[in-house]
């Protein structure tokens, strides 16, 4: 026998940085939250991240999530009560080669038709914002508005002010299934089903990254995602050498500079055997030699110093990338009750408060602010079309 209002409104399966920000703005409507993880919060996708907040060389389809997201990022320590540790310093992405500098032209005269500050500069003219920069480039976009900030500081922010309304996090759950029922002829979500016992909730939501379709497969539903890998750096703290964001055309790359001195870089999507490693304390993914050796090769090339710059941590990550690189921000067609957050792509990060707040707004049934038809999980239909392949562009 159920009684009311002793179950939740919304479990929310993840606490990356998507589930903690929807479970802080479901509980600021006056919804009743729990979120499970099998780990702890930013323990994956939110904690691997270079943490990049953009809307410079997003997909047309993700810009109004990242303007929204970045009108949040620009007060969000206030909101949370904490140091996110965001700046707005700007991003410059580099065309390294003819081709690319094709690329940039475009991504430039499209995103300023529509409204967003950006510009196209020589080589001089970026060198000027970021003087440790080579010359192994001949033009990059820049985008004054675009910004980072620090993952697990941003993930635990979110966690803490939702906590502080009342949410409940249950850590180290591992989700086993999802219960359904019949009710009114359809099939309907019931409860998250996990090694510590059964979780009954009104609806639930699934932000658990590449580990999503884990969660879908007793449903008989399927995101149609890669988990490609994705090789991470963080050198020793420098001197101020960087300001702003530093990305590449063909998305290979992007650099930053953390509050503490220490850069931390990213390569790019690799489609290679790389599987998540559960023999620790966390998950991890350990990448291989080669893909080292290529990405220190290609941030040297743009930034000379770092080839003489001691590396303290290397780390590999998984992408759940779909066919498009846009996410999945949906109902379960067949399950009502049951909620999608996940594929981001590997730029998931800087979008995550707008994320959480439509995602919010969807559940509890009210009209979102933006039109999310883009992400929607039908899209990848065997007999439809209408979406486009395309690749990540990474770095939040």
């Amino acid at each position: 026998m159920r009684f009311k209002n002793t179950y939740p409104d919304v479990i929310i399966v993840g606490a990356g940085i998507t589930g903690c920000a929807t479970a802080l703005f479901l509980a600021e409507a006056g919804a009743k939250v729990e979120v499970i993880d099998s780990y702890h919060p930013g323990a994956m996708a939110s904690g691997w991240t270079l943490a990049g907040v953009r809307q410079s060389g997003r997909d047309p389809a993700e810009m109004e999530l990242a303007k929204k997201a970045v009108k949040i990022w620009e007060t969000l320590d206030l909101h949370l009560d904490t140091m996110t540790g965001y700046r707005q310093t700007g991003n410059l992405r580099l065309a390294r080669t003819e081709d690319e500098t094709y690329v940039i032209r475009n991504l430039v005269n499209s995103q300023a038709a529509k409204g967003l500050p950006i510009e196209l500069l020589d080589t001089r003219q970026a060198q000027q914002i970021a003087p440790a920069l080579s010359d192994e480039f001949l033009l990059a976009s820049w985008c004054p508005t675009d910004g980072h900030a620090d993952p697990l500081r941003s993930v635990e922010g979110f966690q803490r002010a939702a906590e502080r309304l009342g949410v409940t996090f249950k850590i180290n759950t591992t989700v086993t299934g999802i219960e359904t029922h019949m009710a009114n002829g359809c099939l309907r979500f019931n409860s998250i089903e996990t090694a510590k016992g059964s979780f009954v909730a009104g609806n639930a939501l699934l932000a658990a990254g590449v580990q999503t379709n884990l969660l879908l497969g007793g449903l008989g539903v399927c995101i149609p995602m890669t988990t490609p890998l994705v090789s991470a750096f963080q050198t020793v703290p420098l001197t101020n050498l960087l300001g702003p964001v530093i990305g590449v055309a063909n998305g290979d790359l992007a650099i930053r500079q953390q509050i503490d001195g220490r850069l931390r870089f990213t390569g790019g999507a690799e489609h290679i055997n790389a599987n998540l490693d559960l023999s620790g304390e966390y998950p991890a993914v350990h990448p291989p030699a080669a893909s080292i050796s290529r990405v220190i090769s290609s941030v040297s090339s743009v930034l000379p110093f770092v080839s003489q710059t001691p590396i303290y941590r290397i780390w590999g990550g998984l992408l759940d990338l779909t066919p498009d690189a846009l996410p999945i921000l949906d109902g379960v067609p067949s399950v009502n009750g049951l909620y999608i957050a996940a594929g981001f792509s590997g730029h998931g990060f800087g979008i995550a408060p707008a994320v959480g707040e439509v995602m919010a707004s969807k559940i509890l049934g009210k009209k979102t602010s933006i039109l999310l038809d883009a992400f929607s999980l039908e899209r990848f239909d065997s007999q439809s079309d209408s979406y486009q392949k395309s690749t990540p562009t990474l770095h939040g």
